[in-house]
């Protein structure tokens, strides 16, 4: 053996030696290709053991491994790193994929540059494959990918060594009408992202400075031309070993035009509660407290409006029965309105009128409150007291009238708005049950003395106990009252009309 051949031999023992513990793969090839040796790490990095299950040469290895770029697209067999290396061929930083023939599932990227070792006279003598496994960092850069693209949130990916676009997701694309061509590759000057933004200098400065940009509106010009105003702000990463900042936005647009609809309708609003001619007012649902009313009510209630902005229903005191306010509020509170419920209010002079109040429960700048129309009806109450005095004074003596008629004299004094909720049957006693059922059968307070057996005196005591609980003032209303609640029906249905 001569002494060059001895030479060369020793210095792949040493090479090996030397590499032999390192973390990056090395395979070591001969001029005709052939695999001469590879380190445990470059073993590891194919999945394998020992060396013969990398091939024996450039082209048995390309048919056991696949290769892919990061594109996704396959590596043609003559453009596989060992191939070039075989060639003579330096480089470096090629990324690939690789993936075993037998074993599609289990993949690994490859950071891989190539050495060609010289002789003492400067010829080509061994041909060295170094790899660097990144298969973490690929994984994170891929689900850093996926999430990008995926993000329903308009953003773009600047390079700060030459401000130049390098990714964009569909949401900016959609919100901008530009394609991917047209903003990849673009400089910041040509798509100036930041035109029109409320602190435009800060905003570059920060950039200069690699700095976060904090939230800021801007004007984004589109595609077609005109522009959007967006917030936009600025996050600095680090995205394939370079220094970039991801810009991202929020449309303002829906935004904007919620608020113009707002307005729109709170304007709406406040014409017509002013022009309304029946008396309303807007009070705060929590505490009731007067938070505006329209002329109508002003001068209805003769107030002015200092008398009532900014004070509570209570402390106006202008419905009457404060038993009747406090119930009033109390449906409120639990239904969110009221439909023509009949309640008396005083006016500032302490004249009494009658009103109908219907009420609902609106939202006035994220506030609940109650929205209250009162409709004036003491001309149609006194109207009907008149009439109801008449069929009073003939149903004073209601034996000799049909079921039927008494029925429709009733409902002719009876009120027709809703009224709020008052006694239940269960709060009258067991005699004044009695009482009540004799009534309806159009019994007078002798008769009814009669069947029960008890002193006239007694009677009229029951009766006016139970037109005090009933709220009621007279038989016919008493008679109304049980009708409306279906009490005694067997009663009605057995009573023959005369």
């Amino acid at each position: 053996m001569s002494q060059d051949v001895l030479t060369t031999e020793t210095n792949r023992r040493q090479l090996q030696q030397i590499i032999a513990g390192l973390s990056d793969g090395v395979i070591l090839l001969e001029l005709d290709q052939t695999i001469l040796w590879a380190n445990d790490a470059a073993l590891a990095m194919h999945g394998v053991s020992r060396i013969s299950d990398l091939g024996e040469n450039a082209k048995a290895y390309a048919k056991r491994f696949a290769l892919r770029y990061r594109n996704n697209h396959p590596v043609p067999p003559e453009n596989y790193p060992i191939s070039r290396v075989a060639k003579g061929e330096t480089f470096s930083d090629v990324l690939v994929e690789v993936t075993p023939v037998d074993d599609e599932e289990r993949t690994w990227v490859h950071n891989v540059r190539s050495m060609v070792l010289a002789d003492s006279a400067g010829e080509p003598e061994s041909l060295v494959l170094i790899m660097d496994d990144v298969t973490e960092w690929a994984s994170a850069e891929q689900r850093f990918e996926k999430t990008f693209n995926a993000n329903p949130a308009p953003a773009v990916i600047c390079r700060l060594s030459d401000l130049r676009y390098i990714k964009v997701n569909s949401g900016f694309l959609e919100m901008t009408g530009y394609t991917r061509d047209q903003v990849i590759g673009v400089s910041t000057y040509e798509l100036d992202i930041l035109d029109g933004a409320e602190k435009k200098d800060l905003a570059i400065q920060r950039l200069r400075e690699h700095a976060t940009i904090p939230q800021m509106q801007a004007e984004l010009k589109l595609a077609q031309g005109g522009s959007k105003q967006v917030i936009v702000a600025g996050q600095p990463l680090e995205l394939h070993e370079e220094d970039c900042m991801l810009f991202s936005f929020v449309d303002m647009d829906p935004r904007h035009k919620a608020e113009i609809a707002l307005r729109q309708s709170e304007e709406r609003f406040a014409k017509a509660f002013r022009l309304m001619p029946v008396p309303t007012l807007v009070c705060n649902a929590e505490d009731q407290v007067v938070i505006d009313v329209n002329e109508a009510f002003l001068d209805t209630l003769a107030y002015s409006s200092d008398d009532v902005l900014g004070k509570t229903v209570a402390e106006i005191d202008f419905i009457d029965d404060k038993v009747a306010r406090a119930r009033l509020f109390a449906v409120l509170e639990k239904t969110g309105s009221l439909d023509r419920v009949d309640v008396r209010i005083r006016k500032k002079n302490t004249q009494l009128i009658d009103c109908a109040v219907s009420a609902d429960t609106v939202n006035i700048q994220d506030n609940s409150c109650y929205l209250l129309v009162l409709m004036d009806i003491t001309e149609r109450k006194r109207t009907e007291l008149e009439l109801v005095a008449a069929i009073e004074e003939v149903m004073k003596d209601a034996s000799w009238f049909s079921r039927t008629l008494i029925e429709k004299l009733a409902n002719v004094k009876s009120v027709n708005s809703p009224q709020l909720p008052s006694v239940s049957f269960t709060d009258l006693t067991a005699r004044e049950r009695d009482v009540l059922e004799l009534i309806c059968e159009g019994l007078a307070d002798k008769e009814i003395a009669a069947r029960l057996k008890l002193a006239p005196n007694t009677v009229r005591n029951h009766v006016s106990t139970v037109y005090s609980k009933l709220d009621v003032h007279s038989r016919s209303e008493a008679i109304v009252w049980a009708r409306e609640r279906g009490l005694f029906a067997s009663d009605w249905r057995s009573k023959p009309s005369r």
